[in-house]
């Protein structure tokens, strides 16, 4: 399940592949790895404490907050970049420490993210309760280097991709923030259709 959630492209992955594209990989995996792991140790402790007490259409609303905060991410990226140059864009730390903490805030409102932590990892957590947690932390740490290492390597493998066609690397920081845009319309449309 772990590698499925890293292979799915998110905000992070956006993010993380314009740091790839000015050859900062250490930027990139710390984009990767420290903001899943402080959203999923917050749900986990959310889970473990208050999980009888999340409402369970809970993914269904945050889509609407997720869709509008990528909506007006993506929006400004877009508008900043006919003030500056992409690089200039990507190599801004302020734009970089909003735009991680944007996409961090999609992730927490990605209807997936409740999804799992409602329908999957809630009752492995009550499972833990009734077992002993040594009884299920295989699966939370399976979990874990599943979704770190394929997010690692779906990033490496987009990367590789857009350095075989330099006129697209060129374009890459452009190239995310349309499919953040994008992202963002489809939580909207996911959202109004789930309803």
């Amino acid at each position: 399940m772990g590698i499925v959630g890293g292979l799915i492209p998110s905000p992070l992955h956006m993010i993380a592949l314009t740091q790839v594209a000015l050859n900062r990989w250490l930027r990139a995996i710390l984009i990767l790895l420290g903001p899943p792991l402080v959203i999923d140790g917050a749900l986990l402790v959310v889970t473990f404490f208050f999980y009888q007490y999340v409402p369970h259409n809970i993914a269904h609303n945050v889509a609407y907050v997720g869709g509008v905060v990528l909506i007006g991410f993506a929006s400004y990226a877009l508008l900043e970049m006919r003030r500056k140059t992409e690089e200039e864009m990507a190599s801004s730390a302020a734009l970089t420490y909003a735009s991680v903490s944007v996409a961090s805030m999609a992730e927490l409102t990605a209807p997936g993210t409740w999804i799992y932590w409602l329908t999957v990892a809630g009752p492995v957590v009550a499972e833990g309760r009734q077992y002993g947690y040594w009884h299920v932390i295989p699966f939370f740490a399976g979990g874990l280097v599943g979704y770190y290492g394929a997010a690692i390597f779906s990033t490496w493998l987009m990367a590789w991709g857009a350095s075989l066609h330099k006129r697209f690397k060129d374009r890459l920081f452009l190239a995310a923030n349309v499919l953040l845009l994008i992202m963002g319309v489809s939580y909207l449309v996911r959202a109004y259709l789930g309803r």
